[in-house]
């Protein structure tokens, strides 16, 4: 389950980061990349919270 957040939080990151520069058109201008970044931190706020490591 761990891991699956960690997934989950990097997928976040690499969306919202690709987003950002502009490699996926269109996602820059929506606010889906902000939604996909606060979600991603509250995964990884959550974990190391709870005393879970990456691996």
């Amino acid at each position: 389950m761990r891991s699956i957040l960690w997934l989950v939080a990097a997928v976040c990151i690499i969306v919202w980061l690709l987003g950002l520069l502009g490699v996926i058109p269109g996602l820059g201008s929506s606010n889906l990349i902000y939604i996909l970044l606060v979600i991603a931190v509250i995964i990884i706020l959550y974990n190391i919270i709870s005393g879970r490591s990456a691996m």
